[in-house]
């Protein structure tokens, strides 16, 4: 996992956006993504935060938050039932945004 973001720093924003969609998103994480803000801003041309800049970048729109979250809450209680343990939602956001966007 520790190379998921060699050669591609943006990845670790896209990934962070999925965690803060589905309400995981840890302190630290977030902390380090307000601190880039200005290095997102100078490499993208963009304005915001983040997570704005990360929309923006990724063509987000303003209904995929809540569907992520949908298929989290969906995919958590068919993988407890399954697995009889709760699904890792930093596994989850890394699997989704490989599916959804090539690794971003």
């Amino acid at each position: 996992m520790s190379d998921r973001y060699t050669d591609k720093s943006f990845l670790r924003f896209v990934d962070a956006w999925v965690l803060k969609a589905i309400g995981h998103l840890d302190d630290a994480t977030e902390a380090y993504c307000r601190a880039m803000v200005p290095q997102l801003e100078q490499s993208f041309g963009r304005k915001g935060r983040w997570d704005q800049i990360v929309e923006q970048q990724m063509k987000f729109g303003p209904e995929l938050p809540a569907q992520i979250r949908k298929i989290w809450a969906d995919g958590k209680a068919r993988f407890a039932e399954g697995n009889g343990a709760a699904p890792d939602p930093v596994q989850f956001a890394m699997i989704f945004v490989d599916r959804n966007f090539g690794r971003a």
